[in-house]
């Protein structure tokens, strides 16, 4: 089954937690800031962690997908 969520990048690290919580154990598990770094978008997030943004997203869209069931 392929995800259909899609999330958008430009969404801050604080955004896309008040939207999807879940999302949570996924920031923490790739090393985002979440607490100080939580007004970054997600590009930026991902860039000043040095994570290719790509893994990153799909990781969260996997876990919104599985919260949304």
């Amino acid at each position: 089954m392929s995800s259909t969520t899609v999330l958008d990048t430009r969404l801050t690290v604080n955004e896309l937690l008040l939207r999807h919580p879940a999302v949570l154990p996924v920031l923490n598990a790739f090393g985002v800031d979440t607490c100080c770094g939580g007004h970054e978008s997600l590009v930026e997030a991902a860039r000043s962690s040095r994570i290719p943004l790509e893994a990153l997203t799909a990781a969260l869209e996997a876990s919104v997908e599985r919260g949304a069931r």
